[in-house]
């Protein structure tokens, strides 16, 4: 029997976003209750069978009721099944957010998935097989039920589950919680949906990462999306569709300077900006530049830093290299003359321990030097 259903997870409502503060990073805690209200919408106008969340809607346990009910609010426009797997972030501990969703006594089609049982919720068109979490990390695999799990003749069996696909993700992503990367063979299922990795991904046979919805850090592993799933049938191949449904756009780049002006900064900020309106973004600058290019990069800075949702910048590699024209527009003659010409000398000579701070003194006078409308 044909089954359509929606596949997400990994909304980390309620993540706090400690790093960018102010209006910036509100937006980016009420964007993820947004994304909800978007895939709600999707699943009504694609009429989806179920949308099944593979763990981790919330950011932890501890968020606050008025979180919770927005984000229950944010699902009204479907009105099929949700079907909630508690993952690592959001265990389903004695106490947890899904006991306290409980005692709110949400609307009938929310069905929190907290114990290893079938889920027939269809007339036998599918059955879901859900592997809660209990506790952050789960020494056994929690999918191992799946393999002797009963099921109608005919259904299409579709394993829920959040963690890490043994020997398939890349070395440095979380190892606890592991599935093996064949349990969709064993346990014979038509899909198996999972959660912990935030990009989108097929790791295995009919195994697949939704990742978030809503991307939340910088990198490029295509999260920002969600899948439609066809069935057509218990041994049919599975019809995959991704659609994008992310708001912000996370970019982490990295620009060498190396013609002495800031020229390439600015074009990879316009670059950026001219392909998305909403971004995040994280650059690194190395190179050197002169005293009056770090004067204009710091002004362009300040204003990419009002045009951009967030703009996070590391120059640590960058070096000033004053030129003359820099020195002579400080003082051509004197005690300031001078102490500018011995501080470039510090500034040029890399073995001098006192280098970096020299370079920093220069930079600071040419600034005050001109705030001062000199």
């Amino acid at each position: 029997m044909a089954f359509r259903f929606l596949h997400t997870a990994d909304w980390q409502i309620g993540k706090p976003f400690s790093n960018i503060v102010g209006d910036p990073g509100a937006e980016l805690r009420s964007q993820r209750i947004k994304a909800v209200e978007t895939i709600a919408s999707l699943a009504h106008e694609r009429q989806v069978d179920a949308v099944l969340v593979a763990g981790d809607a919330f950011d932890s346990n501890s968020v606050s009721d008025r979180t919770i009910v927005r984000t229950l609010e944010a699902l009204s426009a479907f009105k099929g099944q949700w079907i909630f797997l508690p993952g690592n972030h959001d265990a389903a501990l004695a106490h947890s957010v899904w006991t306290r969703i409980q005692a709110m006594g949400p609307a009938a089609n929310v069905i929190i998935a907290d114990k290893p049982e079938p889920l027939d919720l269809w007339s036998g068109q599918a059955v879901v097989l859900p592997a809660p979490l209990r506790r952050r990390r789960e020494a056994i695999d929690q999918t191992t039920w799946f393999v002797d799990a009963p099921s109608p003749d005919g259904a299409c069996r579709i394993g829920l589950a959040h963690g890490s696909v043994a020997n398939r993700l890349p070395g440095a992503a979380e190892s606890s919680n592991e599935i093996p990367e064949d349990r969709s063979e064993t346990a014979n299922l038509c899909y198996l949906a999972l959660g912990d990795w935030h990009g989108a991904l097929k790791i295995a046979q009919r195994t697949y990462y939704s990742g978030t919805p809503e991307p939340d850090r910088h990198k490029a592993n295509d999260a920002g999306s969600v899948y439609v799933v066809d069935i057509p049938g218990p041994r049919a191949s599975e019809i995959v569709e991704t659609v994008a449904v992310g708001h912000f756009r996370w970019n982490k780049v990295a620009v060498e300077l190396v013609d002495g002006t800031c020229d390439r900064a600015i074009e990879t900020l316009s670059d950026l900006a001219a392909s998305h309106r909403h971004l995040v973004v994280s650059l690194s600058l190395a190179g050197s530049v002169s005293l009056a290019e770090r004067r204009r990069l710091e002004s362009e800075l300040r204003s990419w830093e009002a045009r951009l949702h967030h703009l996070e910048i590391d120059d640590g590699a960058l070096v000033d290299e004053p030129t003359s024209d820099d020195l002579d527009a400080l003082d051509k003659s004197g005690f300031v003359r001078a102490a500018v010409e011995r501080l470039r000398a510090k500034a040029t000579n890399d073995g001098d321990p006192e280098a970096g701070a020299a370079r920093m003194a220069l930079r600071m006078m040419y600034l005050d030097h001109f705030s001062k409308g000199a």
